[in-house]
């Protein structure tokens, strides 16, 4: 089924944010997303050169909107992932999948069933038990902006899925993402402090720019090619994959009434993969 190309992305996107986590002690949350951005712009365009690839494009508008919401949810998750738990800061970005049920439904108009409706209550039900015990004081901020990153990748990709109808592909749609994300942080950079790059915390870089531009390709298949509400349920395979991470490396034990949350996300998710492919089947 090609939307399992999000079960790829998943895995890959924990692994990024793993490495995001380690190399919070070293960089800047911006500093962060601009070595992701560029390292992922100059990948796609060794895959463009040897594969000769046109570039050209009719849809700049669709994707300068898709680079946009999708740098604004980047710059957030990033931020949220140095302040949080890992497990809580995925979960919170993914809440995605909720927000992709309440957009398709009032600019796709897609049938709202009864069903979407209780995988949102569920949902953000969850979000409220996830954040209620596991942020601090002064961790609510960090918890928003991770929920607000969430709404931006709903955002983000129902313009992947509009470029993808539009015939883009993948890799292009990828292309012009790492472009505009690139010039946008380069830029940012301009007003902010570089801290050193080290044999060690290059390969940190290196492997978030692999990772990040390897599950985005398969993220834009997956949207592009899949039914959207069936990608953005199984995008809840990295909540568990990023917690199986933050317990092995940070300990990271949350609280049952947190767990409890993050069933609840994700069982949200579950409601809207058994809602959308009900009437019809791949």
């Amino acid at each position: 089924m090609r939307s399992l190309w999000m079960l790829v992305s998943g895995f890959l996107f924990a692994c990024m944010g793993v490495l995001v986590k380690l190399s919070a002690v070293y960089f800047s949350s911006i500093e962060l997303v601009f070595y992701r951005s560029m390292i992922g712009f100059l990948i796609i365009c060794v895959i463009v050169s040897v594969r000769h690839l046109p570039l050209s494009t009719l849809y700049w508008k669709n994707h300068c909107w898709r680079g946009l919401s999708g740098l604004g949810s980047v710059l957030m998750f990033f931020y949220c992932i140095t302040q949080l738990p890992l497990a809580t800061a995925v979960t919170l970005n993914y809440t995605s999948p909720l927000f992709l049920t309440l957009l398709t439904t009032m600019i796709l108009k897609d049938h709202f069933q009864w069903l979407l409706a209780v995988a949102v209550v569920l949902g953000f039900a969850g979000v409220v038990l996830l954040l209620r015990p596991s942020l601090q004081e002064d961790q609510w901020s960090g918890g928003l902006i991770g929920l607000a990153s969430g709404f931006f990748a709903a955002i983000a990709y129902l313009n992947i899925r509009h470029l993808g109808n539009l015939g883009e592909p993948d890799w292009r749609v990828v292309f012009y993402f790492t472009l505009i994300s690139t010039i946008i942080t380069s830029i940012w950079m301009l007003f902010n402090t570089f801290h050193p790059i080290t044999p060690v915390n290059f390969l940190l870089l290196l492997g978030i720019g692999i990772t990040a531009t390897l599950a985005q390709l398969a993220l834009t298949r997956a949207y592009r090619t899949g039914k959207i509400l069936v990608v953005g349920a199984i995008a809840y395979s990295t909540v568990v994959f990023a917690s199986l991470w933050g317990i092995l490396i940070w300990g990271e034990l949350l609280s049952l009434t947190s767990w409890l949350g993050i069933g609840l996300i994700v069982a949200g998710g579950l409601l809207s993969l058994r809602a959308s492919i009900k009437p019809i089947r791949e």
